[in-house]
Protein backbone atom coordinates (compact mmCIF):
# COMPACT_ATOMS: atom_id res chain seq x y z
CA UNK A 1 0.00 0.00 0.00
CA UNK A 2 1.21 3.26 -0.77
CA UNK A 3 1.74 5.58 2.21
CA UNK A 4 -0.83 8.19 2.04
CA UNK A 5 -0.34 12.41 1.84
CA UNK A 6 0.60 13.99 5.31
CA UNK A 7 -2.83 16.22 5.35
CA UNK A 8 -4.15 17.78 8.60
CA UNK A 9 -6.39 15.77 10.20
CA UNK A 10 -9.57 15.82 12.11
CA UNK A 11 -12.28 14.44 14.13
CA UNK A 12 -16.05 13.58 13.63
CA UNK A 13 -18.86 12.15 16.44
CA UNK A 14 -21.53 10.10 15.29
CA UNK A 15 -23.40 10.57 18.79
CA UNK A 16 -26.31 8.06 18.80
CA UNK A 17 -28.83 6.97 20.74
CA UNK A 18 -32.28 5.23 21.21
CA UNK A 19 -35.36 6.98 19.92
CA UNK A 20 -39.16 5.61 19.91
CA UNK A 21 -38.59 4.83 16.47
CA UNK A 22 -35.49 3.29 16.52
CA UNK A 23 -31.75 4.60 16.17
CA UNK A 24 -31.00 8.59 15.97
CA UNK A 25 -28.21 10.28 15.50
CA UNK A 26 -27.23 13.77 16.07
CA UNK A 27 -26.66 16.39 13.27
CA UNK A 28 -25.91 20.41 13.77
CA UNK A 29 -27.14 23.24 11.10
CA UNK A 30 -23.58 25.30 10.15
CA UNK A 31 -24.17 28.87 9.79
CA UNK A 32 -24.41 30.03 6.23
CA UNK A 33 -20.77 30.78 5.77
CA UNK A 34 -17.06 29.31 6.21
CA UNK A 35 -16.67 25.68 5.47
CA UNK A 36 -19.72 23.71 4.79
CA UNK A 37 -21.96 26.43 4.99
CA UNK A 38 -26.06 25.55 5.45
CA UNK A 39 -24.72 21.48 5.29
CA UNK A 40 -26.01 19.73 8.56
CA UNK A 41 -22.89 17.98 9.82
CA UNK A 42 -22.01 15.62 12.94
CA UNK A 43 -20.25 17.18 15.68
CA UNK A 44 -16.57 17.34 15.11
CA UNK A 45 -13.53 19.65 13.55
CA UNK A 46 -9.73 19.82 13.17
CA UNK A 47 -6.80 18.04 15.49
CA UNK A 48 -5.40 21.14 17.51
CA UNK A 49 -1.94 20.90 19.17
CA UNK A 50 -3.93 20.37 22.37
CA UNK A 51 -4.67 17.24 22.18
CA UNK A 52 -2.05 15.57 21.13
CA UNK A 53 -1.61 12.43 22.82
CA UNK A 54 1.07 9.53 23.25
CA UNK A 55 -0.08 8.06 20.01
CA UNK A 56 -2.39 9.00 16.61
CA UNK A 57 -5.57 7.47 17.81
CA UNK A 58 -5.41 8.83 21.41
CA UNK A 59 -4.77 12.02 20.02
CA UNK A 60 -8.09 11.97 17.16
CA UNK A 61 -9.87 11.16 20.31
CA UNK A 62 -9.05 14.28 22.05
CA UNK A 63 -10.06 16.26 19.25
CA UNK A 64 -13.11 14.24 18.58
CA UNK A 65 -14.15 14.95 22.73
CA UNK A 66 -12.82 18.05 22.47
CA UNK A 67 -14.87 19.33 19.37
CA UNK A 68 -17.96 17.61 20.93
CA UNK A 69 -18.34 19.66 24.01
CA UNK A 70 -17.12 22.47 22.40
CA UNK A 71 -20.15 22.39 19.58
CA UNK A 72 -22.78 20.45 21.42
CA UNK A 73 -22.02 20.33 25.49
CA UNK A 74 -22.06 16.68 25.24
CA UNK A 75 -19.28 15.47 27.10
CA UNK A 76 -17.67 12.25 26.28
CA UNK A 77 -14.78 10.06 27.49
CA UNK A 78 -12.07 8.95 24.87
CA UNK A 79 -12.98 5.54 25.86
CA UNK A 80 -16.18 6.09 24.90
CA UNK A 81 -15.60 6.41 21.30
CA UNK A 82 -15.90 3.48 18.50
CA UNK A 83 -13.46 4.11 15.63
CA UNK A 84 -15.65 3.83 12.37
CA UNK A 85 -14.54 5.05 9.22
CA UNK A 86 -11.52 7.56 7.90
CA UNK A 87 -12.44 9.51 4.67
CA UNK A 88 -9.57 11.16 2.38
CA UNK A 89 -10.91 14.02 -0.14
CA UNK A 90 -10.58 14.18 -3.54
CA UNK A 91 -7.46 15.22 -5.14
CA UNK A 92 -8.73 18.07 -6.61
CA UNK A 93 -10.16 19.64 -3.81
CA UNK A 94 -8.80 23.18 -2.96
CA UNK A 95 -8.39 22.29 1.30
CA UNK A 96 -7.96 18.96 1.70
CA UNK A 97 -8.47 17.08 5.26
CA UNK A 98 -8.73 13.75 6.42
CA UNK A 99 -11.36 12.93 8.72
CA UNK A 100 -11.41 10.38 11.09
CA UNK A 101 -15.70 9.38 12.33
CA UNK A 102 -15.88 7.98 15.72
CA UNK A 103 -19.73 6.56 17.35
CA UNK A 104 -19.96 7.38 20.58
CA UNK A 105 -23.72 6.63 22.89
CA UNK A 106 -25.14 9.60 24.08
CA UNK A 107 -24.16 10.06 27.68
CA UNK A 108 -27.54 12.75 27.37
CA UNK A 109 -27.76 16.04 28.88
CA UNK A 110 -28.85 19.34 27.50
CA UNK A 111 -27.57 20.75 24.06
CA UNK A 112 -25.65 23.91 24.51
CA UNK A 113 -24.71 25.03 20.87
CA UNK A 114 -21.91 27.38 20.08
CA UNK A 115 -23.31 29.56 17.95
CA UNK A 116 -20.89 30.20 15.66
CA UNK A 117 -20.25 26.77 14.39
CA UNK A 118 -23.96 25.22 14.92
CA UNK A 119 -27.09 27.48 14.52
CA UNK A 120 -29.39 24.64 15.13
CA UNK A 121 -29.46 20.67 16.00
CA UNK A 122 -31.74 17.93 15.47
CA UNK A 123 -31.49 14.27 17.06
CA UNK A 124 -32.74 12.35 13.36
CA UNK A 125 -33.75 9.01 12.71
CA UNK A 126 -30.81 8.02 9.58
CA UNK A 127 -33.44 7.18 7.46
CA UNK A 128 -35.03 10.00 7.90
CA UNK A 129 -32.33 12.28 7.30
CA UNK A 130 -31.73 10.78 3.92
CA UNK A 131 -35.23 11.30 3.13
CA UNK A 132 -35.18 15.32 3.88
CA UNK A 133 -32.10 15.11 1.91
CA UNK A 134 -33.54 13.64 -0.62
CA UNK A 135 -36.38 16.14 -0.89
CA UNK A 136 -34.01 18.72 -0.80
CA UNK A 137 -34.72 19.52 2.60
CA UNK A 138 -31.52 19.73 4.18
CA UNK A 139 -27.85 19.50 3.02
CA UNK A 140 -25.32 16.65 3.31
CA UNK A 141 -22.15 16.00 2.31
CA UNK A 142 -20.75 12.64 0.90
CA UNK A 143 -19.19 11.18 4.02
CA UNK A 144 -22.31 12.12 6.36
CA UNK A 145 -24.72 10.52 3.80
CA UNK A 146 -22.66 7.16 3.88
CA UNK A 147 -22.38 7.07 7.53
CA UNK A 148 -26.14 7.91 7.74
CA UNK A 149 -26.95 5.06 5.39
CA UNK A 150 -24.96 2.32 7.23
CA UNK A 151 -26.96 3.49 10.19
CA UNK A 152 -30.34 2.29 8.52
CA UNK A 153 -29.45 -0.94 8.65
CA UNK A 154 -28.77 -1.12 12.25
CA UNK A 155 -32.05 -1.42 15.12
CA UNK A 156 -30.10 0.49 17.90
CA UNK A 157 -27.47 2.26 18.96
CA UNK A 158 -25.57 -0.59 20.69
CA UNK A 159 -25.68 -2.77 17.29
CA UNK A 160 -23.73 0.01 15.61
CA UNK A 161 -21.35 0.31 18.40
CA UNK A 162 -20.95 -3.03 18.22
CA UNK A 163 -20.64 -3.84 14.65
CA UNK A 164 -18.29 -1.00 14.27
CA UNK A 165 -15.84 -2.38 17.12
CA UNK A 166 -15.86 -5.60 15.11
CA UNK A 167 -15.24 -4.45 11.77
CA UNK A 168 -12.08 -1.73 12.23
CA UNK A 169 -11.73 0.91 10.21
CA UNK A 170 -13.13 1.49 6.70
CA UNK A 171 -10.96 3.60 4.79
CA UNK A 172 -13.04 6.07 1.94
CA UNK A 173 -10.06 7.28 -0.67
CA UNK A 174 -12.33 9.47 -2.33
CA UNK A 175 -11.58 9.88 -6.14
CA UNK A 176 -14.07 12.33 -7.73
CA UNK A 177 -15.30 11.26 -11.47
CA UNK A 178 -17.42 13.16 -14.39
CA UNK A 179 -20.88 13.08 -13.69
CA UNK A 180 -21.36 13.96 -9.80
CA UNK A 181 -19.42 10.33 -9.17
CA UNK A 182 -17.79 9.75 -5.97
CA UNK A 183 -16.03 6.10 -6.27
CA UNK A 184 -14.48 4.70 -3.64
CA UNK A 185 -11.70 1.44 -3.13
CA UNK A 186 -13.16 -1.13 -4.99
CA UNK A 187 -15.05 0.35 -7.71
CA UNK A 188 -13.41 -1.20 -10.78
CA UNK A 189 -13.13 2.68 -11.95
CA UNK A 190 -11.05 3.69 -8.13
CA UNK A 191 -7.24 4.02 -9.44
CA UNK A 192 -5.99 3.20 -5.63
CA UNK A 193 -7.17 -0.62 -5.72
CA UNK A 194 -9.72 -1.27 -8.29
CA UNK A 195 -11.62 -4.75 -8.07
CA UNK A 196 -12.62 -6.33 -11.66
CA UNK A 197 -16.42 -5.65 -12.31
CA UNK A 198 -16.93 -4.07 -8.79
CA UNK A 199 -19.06 -1.13 -7.91
CA UNK A 200 -18.33 0.91 -4.58
CA UNK A 201 -20.06 4.83 -5.49
CA UNK A 202 -21.99 7.49 -4.60
CA UNK A 203 -24.23 8.96 -7.45
CA UNK A 204 -24.48 12.64 -6.78
CA UNK A 205 -25.76 14.16 -9.92
CA UNK A 206 -29.37 14.41 -8.89
CA UNK A 207 -31.95 13.66 -5.85
CA UNK A 208 -31.90 11.48 -4.18
CA UNK A 209 -28.27 10.30 -4.15
CA UNK A 210 -27.97 6.48 -5.10
CA UNK A 211 -25.22 4.48 -3.12
CA UNK A 212 -23.94 1.58 -5.04
CA UNK A 213 -21.66 -1.44 -3.58
CA UNK A 214 -21.20 -4.71 -4.43
CA UNK A 215 -17.58 -5.13 -2.58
Amino acid sequence: HNTPARLPEAATVVLLRDGAAGIETLLLERPDRGSFAGAWLFPGGKVEPGDTRGDHDATLRAAGVRETAEETGVHLQSGDLVALSRWTPPERMPVRIRTWFFLAPDPGGDLVLQPDEAVAARWLGPADALAAHGAGALVLYPPTWVTLHALTRVATAAEALAIAAGAGVQRFDTVAADGGLMLWQGDAEHPGEPTENGIHRLETATLPWRYRRTV
